[in-house]
């Protein structure tokens, strides 16, 4: 075996021998929000005592309170300040102008009403809807949305097709992380 070999044949043998180590049943893997690797233990923990008023379902012990109300209302704040972001970005000509200023008032008009039904929202859950409960919260918000966005849509075009090619292009981006644009620019 040559010298080469050898310093080839060691590190691998190295890394495969700790890859063993590292599947063997001394290591668990924890499927939480970390995702880090957590050691077995010798004795499993000493239980905690169940809360006043009896065992509360586990899934609820460590969850912190939730305000949908908050995160609807949340979501409207940013799209309103992405359209003020984009306004600027745009740097619109004078004539272009009233195209805007259109739009504006119709996705100030779609933001009023989402409030209007962020009010109905809870401020504070404790436990976790059910699955049906969510999927009806959701259902019911995606409805919301595309009446907004079908209320801003013949504005929204008016004013993209005055736009300079240029202009364009900031719109055109793709949206997501990815391609530059969070979410929707506040397009609704």
């Amino acid at each position: 075996m040559s010298i080469r070999s050898v310093y080839f044949a060691l590190p691998a043998a190295f890394v495969a021998a700790l890859g063993f180590a590292w599947m063997t049943s001394a290591t668990a893997f924890d499927g939480g929000f970390d995702g880090a690797p957590q050691f077995a233990q010798a004795a499993p923990p000493a239980a905690q005592p169940p809360a006043a008023g009896g065992g509360a379902d586990r899934r609820t012990d460590h969850m912190p309170s939730f305000s949908p109300k908050a995160m609807c209302e949340e979501h409207i704040a940013r799209r309103i300040g992405n359209r003020a972001y984009l306004k600027s970005r745009l740097d619109l000509k004078p004539e272009q102008l009233s195209a805007w200023n259109i739009f504006e008032k119709a996705a100030d008009e779609a933001s009023a009403k989402e409030k209007a039904k962020c009010a109905s929202l809870p401020t504070e859950l404790k436990t976790p809807p059910s699955f049906a409960d969510r999927f009806n919260q959701r259902e019911e918000m995606m409805k919301t949305r595309l009446e907004s966005l079908e209320a801003v849509k013949p504005s929204l075009m008016a004013l993209y097709a005055m736009l300079t090619p240029e202009q364009r292009a900031i719109l055109d981006r793709p949206m997501g992380p990815m391609g530059g644009h969070h979410h929707h620019w506040g397009r609704g």
